[in-house]
């Protein structure tokens, strides 16, 4: 069987029904839980584990990619990030969520086009 939303090869029993779609673990997961972007609670935790030195998370292989890509070339539109780094916009999502809470990097709207940035720190709470 095949995944309805990224046709990835699912094994028997492994299926996850969302809604009538055939969903794999990832597809079902992400449908559950969205990557959120733009959530304060989120950027507020982030900061304080920050600031507490309690933040023992490490950033992915990924994020540190979607990092050292964005120190070069400056303010990026997510597909060619995607298209950069092999990604699909959802694992972009999943990545560029916690960067953004962490006050990593943050997102802008420059005539019309969503870019990415690096946070420069005279950003201010967004």
């Amino acid at each position: 069987m095949k995944c309805f939303r990224c046709d990835a090869e699912i094994e028997a029993g492994e299926e996850r029904d969302y809604y009538g779609e055939m969903l794999c673990e990832d597809c079902y997961m992400d449908k559950l839980s969205p990557p959120r972007s733009c959530d304060p609670w989120a950027a507020h935790s982030a900061k304080r584990l920050e600031q507490t030195g309690s933040n023992t998370a490490e950033l992915t292989d990924m994020q540190n990619k979607i990092l050292r890509f964005l120190e070069e070339a400056g303010e990026t539109e997510p597909d060619t990030l995607c298209e950069n780094l092999h990604i699909d916009r959802v694992e972009l999502q999943r990545n560029i969520a916690p960067l953004r809470h962490m006050e990593k990097i943050r997102g802008a709207n420059r005539e019309g086009r969503i870019v990415f940035r690096l946070w420069d720190g005279s950003d201010g709470p967004q």
